[in-house]
């Protein structure tokens, strides 16, 4: 299982959200760039980017830290936030993004996940946000009618290489991950998903790693690494055993 440490993006630096409220932001890092070598070190495989700026306004905002972040981490690093468009799409996999992730357009324009998954096997992921089951979009400032399920049933057999299902109400505040909504999600479709939202503790990697056979290959964490309530290499060892 791969455990995905994450650089939230606000204003070129490294914060996490409560909630995700923009309003509250705690600032963990400056340096994106030093973030990002600091999980390479520990033995990250992979870095989750999300450009929390470029979800709220719908293009990418954060460009010049992504770029840094890339030019310092010799591993795969998975973006999303204000990736709304092919062009977009192309461009960011021409940097050496080895994997955007598609939220709001999968929702308002799943044709063009479609047309993507196409035109970039292998290197296109959906991002569900869920509050309440339901997805929300827009930098999660808005809540639609349309269920998790619904909309990851809408991407089978196109290619996708992972649906990140992320509970928002544990987003932060290291409640633990919704497990169980996770799982069922992964029961019902064939495209492997990564949990996120609510790690807090080793305990929680050790229950999602038991949700394996579920479907789930993996899982984000953010806060609980930049307050050191998980070491990152121990985790990355438990995942592994």
């Amino acid at each position: 299982m791969i455990l995905f440490p994450a650089i939230d993006l606000k204003d070129g630096a490294c914060v996490r959200l409560k909630l995700g409220r923009m309003e509250d932001a705690t600032v963990f890092n400056t340096d994106p760039a030093a973030q990002a070598r600091a999980f390479v070190a520990a033995g990250t495989e992979w870095i989750h980017v999300v450009d929390l700026d470029g979800a709220f306004a719908g293009r990418p905002a954060n460009a010049a830290a992504v770029e840094a972040i890339l030019a310092a981490a010799p591993v795969p690093v998975q973006l999303g936030g204000g990736i709304r468009d092919l062009a977009a799409i192309e461009a960011w996999l021409e940097r050496g993004v080895r994997r955007v992730i598609l939220g709001t357009v999968a929702l308002r324009n799943p044709a063009l996940v479609k047309e993507a998954c196409r035109e970039f096997p292998g290197r296109v992921a959906v991002g569900i946000d869920a509050k309440g089951g339901r997805v929300a979009v827009e930098g999660w400032a808005e809540t639609s009618n349309v269920t998790a399920l619904e909309l990851a049933l809408k991407f089978e057999d196109v290619g996708v290489a992972a649906i990140i299902h992320t509970d928002i109400d544990r987003d932060g505040v290291l409640a633990g991950p919704n497990i169980d909504a996770t799982a069922a999600l992964a029961h019902a479709i064939q495209t492997p998903v990564i949990v996120s939202g609510g790690v807090s503790s080793l305990d929680d990697l050790r229950r999602v790693k038991a949700a394996a056979g579920a479907g789930i290959v993996g899982v984000i964490s953010g806060r609980a690494l930049y307050d050191g309530r998980i070491d990152l290499a121990e985790a990355l060892a438990l995942l592994k055993d």
